[in-house]
């Protein structure tokens, strides 16, 4: 059995400081915890990575602190549309679902797509019927609810100029399990004030989520307009496959790439078939956490902490 490892975050973005006071900051490196752990547990004992980024994911898509799930952002309208996908490094087979409003666990449906599914996406009524057809329990709508996203709602409708740490994150996971596989997961509320119907960089193969056994297991994050079209995840893997750059340099350009003419908040965790792996943002908050093999869990909000633990 070879080396295992796994990475998530639970959002980039560029922020006050002041908006994530201590008591915030403890609370998410709770949940980062809990959802490191969630997966490592599946690792440990010898089991596969789309296991332990499915899992992982849930654990976050259940946390409200994360934008993804329950908690997710509010459209415009006062709803809550969420989305994700899971793509399998080793046979390249992925699911994806979009305009959720009833799936508690919207990456545990991507994985039924991806397995159960003749197709490799679904969204909306479609996804509905297909969750209802698996035998999934669906949520009230006010279940995906909390305060302080309708709080930041009606701040929006109210056009209150008001600093909110949370938005545009997404929650996403990446591993190497002890078979030498690759696998991402990545799932998200979406952005703050989005129109209904709004899709964004989550579900997209290649755009916020992509993995391929030989080159790279990627999941990324932030305004996902300006990921989806400069195709970051599989920018990952081209920068790595092409021109045979580190995971960390590949992520690094993945983070830059048309920054001049697609300006916003980008991060991006990687991974490689040897366990190497990369934490880049252009943001001064990069929640996440990674553990390798038995050694000890590393967690962080602030990028800047990131940056000082893999120099």
């Amino acid at each position: 059995m070879g080396k295992y490892v796994i990475v998530i975050h639970g959002g980039a973005v560029t922020t006050d400081p002041s908006s994530i006071p201590p008591e915030k900051e403890a609370a998410l490196k709770k949940g980062l915890e809990a959802a490191l752990h969630a997966g490592w547990e599946i690792l440990n004992r010898g089991g596969t990575a789309l296991d332990a980024v499915e899992a992982a994911v849930m654990s976050m898509e259940d946390n409200e602190l994360f934008n993804a799930g329950r908690g997710g952002m509010f459209t415009l309208n006062g709803e809550v549309e969420t989305e994700a996908s899971v793509m399998d490094g080793l046979t390249l087979r992925g699911g994806a679902v979009s305009g959720l409003k009833l799936v508690k666990n919207p990456v545990h449906l991507a994985r039924l797509v991806m397995e159960k599914c003749k197709h490799t996406f679904l969204t909306a009524e479609g996804a509905h019927e297909f969750a209802l057809a698996q035998g999934l329990m669906l949520q009230d709508p006010s279940y995906f609810k909390t305060d302080e996203q309708r709080q930041e709602w009606l701040d929006i409708i109210q056009e209150a100029e008001v600093e909110h740490p949370n938005k545009h994150d997404t929650v996403g996971a990446v591993a190497l399990d002890q078979h030498g596989n690759l696998a991402v997961a990545t799932s998200t509320g979406g952005i703050e004030g989005k129109l209904r119907g709004r899709v964004g960089d989550s579900c997209i193969y290649g755009g916020g989520s992509y993995a391929n056994n030989e080159v790279c297991a990627a999941s990324c994050t932030g305004d996902g307009e300006i990921i989806m079209l400069a195709a970051c995840a599989h920018e990952v893997y081209a920068l790595r496959k092409y021109k045979k750059l580190s995971i960390a340099k590949a992520a690094q350009g993945a983070v830059a790439v048309h920054a001049d003419k697609l300006q916003g908040d980008r991060g991006i965790i990687a991974i490689d078939p040897e366990g190497n792996f990369a934490i880049e943002s252009n943001t001064n908050v990069m929640r996440c956490a990674y553990r390798v093999g038995d050694d000890e869990p590393f967690v962080a909000i602030w990028k800047e902490d990131v940056d000082e633990q893999l120099r």
